[in-house]
């Protein structure tokens, strides 16, 4: 009876169970090893682990079955392992698992075989491709392929901690498409939609590899440009509203032409991100209003 209740525990758990003797034939295969593997019990019973039956390999595609078994290597010195791998399913694919090896012994502590139990990690990585998918979804810009503004908040959070931190100053550039309203009436929203692009394509070309711009919303962009002074952020700022002066979308034989308005200023370590986007954003209305397609910078 007691034998009968562990059998009946064994074959409802979800993971994978299977007992070996000393000499690796398998003597036990429960309900959750043949849901994960596809091989039902009399296919594998009887049968030793040896002969490569699952084929265990690792991440480089090595057989694990034959010379490099932790399942052998535990009959060996009675040491418990882990590690994960990939067996082979009946249907031919490959399953990723984490297995855990425990040996068995018998009253005078000889080894006589062990368990190995076997987790199918196939759905968590789903999952966590699922989650990563989502997270990109909610820190990208879909149109533009840049980061959104929650990515623009994380990003600033982190190199203020590095200006108060270990002094390393960083500029925000705030990037205002001039007219956008104008062209959208005039030429439609998809044209509008291919000019942010263009534009944002342009904003990254213009940056160095260490600076980051975001779409913030609409038509305006952020750009954080991390260890410069006020020369420095200037010819920044200036290269990324000449390059996009310079731009032009191809348009029923002509050429559609856009400018920017660019506001900026250096961070102080007692900004937060509402403060230093004030700053910003009073200088590229500056910029506005002193005709457009300019730049005006706060390096105080």
């Amino acid at each position: 009876m007691q034998q009968d209740f562990y059998k009946d525990l064994l074959d409802n758990l979800y993971d994978g169970v299977y007992f070996v003797d000393s000499s690796r034939t398998i003597t036990y295969w429960n309900k959750g090893a043949e849901r994960i593997s596809g091989f039902q019990p009399p296919e594998v019973v009887g049968r030793a682990c040896a002969d490569n039956l699952l084929m265990h390999v690792d991440d480089d595609g090595t057989q694990l079955c034959v010379n490099r078994c932790p399942l052998a290597k535990t009959l060996e010195d009675g040491e418990t392992r882990e590690a994960e791998v990939y067996l082979h399913h009946k249907g031919g694919h490959r399953v990723p698992v984490n297995i855990r090896i425990t040996p068995m012994r018998d009253e005078s502590g000889r080894i006589t075989g062990a368990v190995e139990i076997f987790t199918d990690k196939s759905s968590r990585r789903e999952m966590l491709h699922e989650l990563n998918e989502l997270k990109q979804m909610a820190m990208i810009d879909p149109l533009t392929g840049l980061g959104n503004r929650r990515a623009a908040a994380m990003d600033f959070e982190r190199k203020i901690k590095a200006l108060r931190n270990f002094h390393v100053p960083f500029g925000l550039l705030f990037v205002d498409l001039d007219a956008f309203k104008t062209i959208n009436d005039t030429f439609g929203h998809e044209i509008g939609d291919q000019v942010l692009v263009m534009v944002a394509k342009t904003l990254v070309g213009a940056l160095r590899g260490v600076d980051k711009v975001y779409r913030w919303g609409g038509e305006e962009f952020l750009a954080l440009v991390p260890g410069v002074d006020a020369a420095k952020f200037r010819i920044i700022a200036e290269r990324m509203r000449r390059l996009v002066e310079a731009s032009a979308l191809p348009l029923s034989g002509d050429m559609l032409r856009v400018t920017v308005s660019v506001g900026g200023c250096l961070a102080l370590e007692s900004d937060t991100l509402e403060t230093a986007l004030k700053r910003a954003d009073d200088m590229m209305y500056r910029s506005k209003n002193a005709g457009r397609n300019c730049t005006s910078l706060d390096c105080s």
